[in-house]
């Protein structure tokens, strides 16, 4: 099976050019994208709208490009009038080619269409994963405005195998991540 762009890129180039810039003794040591998991919250609005669950379902599947797992509630929550095992949104989680597919898309076609673009910023966990907030979803071309007039925003978890996150920022870096400049 052919390689991604950003796969061939990272294996040919990126991969040794890392071992060097992070001083790095052994090549298996070199930070890697492990999964990207792509979570969207829908909160009150799938509540009264069932149909709200079948749309954000289908639009993530299109921008994932692989079918999403609805998310339900692990507990019941009267003030929010939540019940436990009610749908709240859906979360896709991506490896291999699918991952690094999206990852181009992502970068390279979704962040560049936001108006006033400044940059990404480096948002690690202690454990060198990235974590991206995007307000909507319309960013991605795959979504067709005339499908549903809500609007939903959605997170982007980048995990990595980073022991550092200088390490995830330098490897994410080296994708094309636009980091805000400090």
């Amino acid at each position: 099976m052919e390689k991604v762009r950003l796969q061939e890129q990272y294996d040919s180039k990126m991969r040794s050019e890392l071992q060097k810039q992070l001083g790095l003794k052994n090549i298996m040591e070199v930070p890697k994208v492990t999964q990207i998991v792509i979570n969207v919250g829908a909160g009150k609005e799938i509540i009264g709208d069932s149909k709200v669950g079948k749309v954000i379902a289908d639009i993530l599947g299109r921008i994932a490009g692989q079918r999403p797992v609805m998310t339900k509630a692990r507990k019941s929550i009267a003030g929010f009038k939540i019940r436990e095992g009610m749908t709240l949104g859906a979360k896709v989680t991506l490896h291999g080619r699918a991952m690094y597919e999206f990852l181009d898309r992502l970068i390279n076609v979704a962040l560049p269409t936001v108006r006033d673009f400044q940059g990404v910023k480096a948002n690690f966990d202690k454990f060198g994963n990235y974590n991206l907030g995007i307000k909507e979803w319309i960013i991605f071309p795959e979504v067709d405005y005339d499908v549903t007039d809500k609007v939903f925003g959605l997170n982007v978890t980048i995990g990595t195998s980073a022991q550092k996150n200088e390490h995830a920022y330098e490897l994410l870096k080296g994708f094309g991540m636009p980091f805000r400049k400090a």
